[in-house]
């Protein structure tokens, strides 16, 4: 047997297993909350943040954000964060250009995510050799990944060469799923796009999307021609006239980063424009980051009132690892109800506004 032989093999047999993604109705977790709610520790953190999530969520005119960094997309929780569009739990999402493009885009081109063998370590330059990509226990199939740049800057030369704002520019992705091209069908993508849930990256091109923006870009240049760009100051300014429309909001992070402060700032943005908003009344972070270093994707929510940005009322740190507890706080909000009679805000529909 050949080399590339033995090498299609190997390969097929790590990529053998796909990861599983556990959806909120699948379950109902609202008797272990409960449980938890009794207990002490992180348990009992997780309860209460399950209870201020469900707290939003009947807050009549409260709108609920989604904040995300991190993997647990590729890891599982890609359909949780999806159904919590799809039935009315989040208005808003906040989000790394990884979880959007690499994870949640790239499966619904039909690509898959997949579970590493405990059994069967493999060292990372024979991943490598065999253009296999890690995420701690999680493979992805790095020629898969270039097909999805591929379509990125093929979708890139399809549009009016002009300035978008990562909104506008996922909300065109989103188009293009729902026009017969997505092969995995129900993205969370394709689904903000069909109930009018605005999506922003704010470090979109930190991503697959950056390879096929940066491949538009330079063969249009050398072209001769003008080409596509993502506005980050419209992200900014987008997501702050949102938290200026909205009034009363609640956000639930999972993770830290970028999306987490982004969201967060939108409330010292309204402020300076000289608009008078109430700081974000719930708020709930799940995260394993230390606080000591003084790193912003690490600051508690009652750091983040000293800044303005949230009420302390209202928030809960929880310091676990994501896809252990988001499950959890996830279908315990869902079985709850309280989303069955909330209003959705349709955000997307205030941009059409506002370019008329």
């Amino acid at each position: 047997m050949n080399a590339d032989v033995q090498n299609t093999n190997r390969k097929a047999e790590l990529l053998s297993t796909t990861v599983e993604h556990v959806a909120i109705d699948q379950y109902d977790a609202r008797p272990i909350i409960d449980s938890m709610r009794q207990m002490s520790f992180t348990s009992r953190d997780t309860a209460r943040a399950a209870d201020i999530l469900t707290m939003a969520l009947e807050d009549e005119g409260c709108s609920t954000w989604l904040t995300l960094a991190g993997s647990t997309s590729a890891g599982g929780c890609m359909h949780i964060y999806r159904d919590m569009l799809k039935f009315g739990l989040i208005d808003c999402v906040v989000s790394t250009g990884a979880s959007i493009v690499d994870m949640d885009f790239f499966e619904a081109l039909g690509f898959k995510h997949y579970q590493s063998k405990p059994q069967d370590p493999v060292d990372d330059r024979d991943l490598r050799a065999l253009y296999i990509d890690r995420i701690y226990d999680t493979y992805i199939d790095e020629e898969e990944l270039q097909n999805c740049d591929e379509v990125i800057f093929q979708l890139c030369n399809m549009l009016e060469p002009r300035p978008y704002s990562s909104r506008e520019f996922i909300w065109e992705m989103g188009k293009w799923l729902a026009d017969g091209n997505a092969k995995k069908k129900g993205s969370l993508i394709e689904t903000a796009y069909e109930l009018d849930i605005p999506i922003f990256c704010p470090a979109f091109t930190d991503s697959s999307a950056g390879f096929g923006l940066v491949k538009h870009q330079v063969e249009n240049m050398k072209a001769g021609k003008p080409y596509l760009t993502i506005d980050s100051v419209a992200d900014f300014r987008e997501l702050t006239d949102v938290k200026i429309a909205a009034g009363t909001t609640g956000l639930f992070m999972v993770g830290g980063g970028v999306p987490k402060n982004f969201a967060q700032d939108t409330v010292v943005c309204a402020e300076i424009l000289g608009h008078e908003v109430d700081m974000h009344k719930y708020a709930i972070q799940i995260t394993v980051a230390d606080v000591r270093d003084g790193a912003c994707s690490s600051s508690t929510l009652k750091e983040a009132c000293s800044w303005g940005k949230v009420d302390v009322t209202w928030e809960q740190m929880v310091f676990a690892e994501a896809s252990t507890v988001v499950p959890l706080i996830a279908s315990d909000a869902w079985h709850r109800g309280a989303w069955k009679t909330r209003t959705k805000p349709r955000w997307a529909k205030l941009f059409e506004k506002i370019a008329k």
